[in-house]
């Protein structure tokens, strides 16, 4: 029998599980877990990967749930989540420590920043293994890792939000009041309401662009997820009803919307990019967002190949390898 390894990102939205049999990629899953609803949320998540995690023998864990608002500090929220994992996990636990590699839960414990927010660095180190002078643009549902992978430069959320490394936009949870305070309609320039009516996910329902299986929370109005349920928040945010304009009209106010949010990205890379000594030849595309990705590597005229292609991952599990790249790594970093 094979030996099984399983990597989990544990993030505040997604619990991301990798197995990794013989430096082979079996299955790869994203499961929703709303951990600012308690951490009772990541039992269920945990409950719903058994098919994945059954049998294995080592699970390679990395998270940045550490940063939900349930715990006291990141400090706190590192260990928590570790016990919690115990608690499930039959099998011995190595937890990624960044620039310190893996070590045991309690070592871990004792050294909980090392821990924090660290997946980026397990991407980073698999796709420098695999080619040199690769920046990786990982773009999840809340946040955007923006990587030159010989030589990263910040190690915690803090630096990176000041390196450009670290863009606290995504493909789906954003609200778009923090993309955009105004944009174009019907040929005028119109304020948008600062509230949470839609989200990135209704941005790009409205435009068609969004792939089905990739929004796994709740609408901010509990709602539907059509297009029309979503061109209906996303007027709410212009203070007026869906039916008011043609849906042309509204698609070309969120296409500006939209546009906005890869102008941030653009900033991240060229900020990134900008750093004397940075040399980077291509661009590794990785995460939910790796297609809306593509277009800043079109931006940058650099070539691209996404994460589940540089890796080689089986046919069958290559979309979902580029989508939950921290997980797959991790696994990947410790099975060899």
């Amino acid at each position: 029998m094979a030996k099984a390894t399983v990597g989990l990102d544990v993030g505040g939205a997604h619990l991301k599980i990798a197995r990794v049999e013989n430096s082979r990629i079996i299955a790869v899953r994203q499961i929703a877990c709303p951990l600012w609803q308690g951490l009772d949320r990541l039992d269920v998540a945990l409950g719903e990967a058994g098919a994945v995690i059954a049998g294995a023998e080592i699970f390679a864990i990395t998270m940045t749930a550490e940063l939900t608002e349930i715990f006291e500090s990141r400090e706190a929220g590192v260990v928590a989540i570790i016990q919690r994992l115990q608690e499930h996990l039959r099998g011995t636990l190595r937890i990624y420590m960044g620039l310190k590699g893996f070590a045991s839960p309690q070592s871990a414990c004792g050294d909980p920043l090392s821990v924090a927010s660290a997946n980026f660095l397990a991407t980073a180190a698999l796709v420098a293994q695999r080619r040199s002078k690769a920046l990786l643009i990982d773009m999840g549902s809340t946040t955007i890792d923006i990587i030159a992978c010989d030589r990263p430069l910040g190690l915690t959320d803090a630096e990176r939000l000041q390196t450009g490394e670290l863009v606290y936009t995504g493909l789906t949870r954003t609200p778009v009041s923090s993309v955009a305070t105004r944009a174009p309609l019907a040929g005028q320039w119109q304020g948008l309401a600062r509230d949470a009516f839609a989200t990135m996910a209704d941005v790009r329902r409205v435009l068609g662009t969004l792939p089905d299986d990739v929004d796994h929370h709740a609408a901010t109005d509990g709602r539907g997820k059509s297009q029309e349920e979503s061109l209906a928040r996303f007027a709410r945010g212009f203070g007026r009803d869906a039916e008011m304009r043609h849906l042309a009209t509204w698609q070309a106010s969120a296409a500006y919307v939209a546009e906005r949010q890869l102008r941030s990205i653009h900033d991240g890379a060229l900020q990134v990019l900008s750093r004397p000594g940075t040399d980077v030849e291509s661009v590794v595309t990785a995460g939910i967002g790796a297609s809306a990705v593509a277009q800043i590597t079109f931006r940058l005229g650099l070539p691209s190949i996404s994460f589940g292609d540089l890796i080689e991952a089986p046919e069958d599990q290559r979309l979902w390898a580029t989508r939950c790249a921290p997980a797959v790594a991790v696994g990947l970093l410790q099975d060899k």
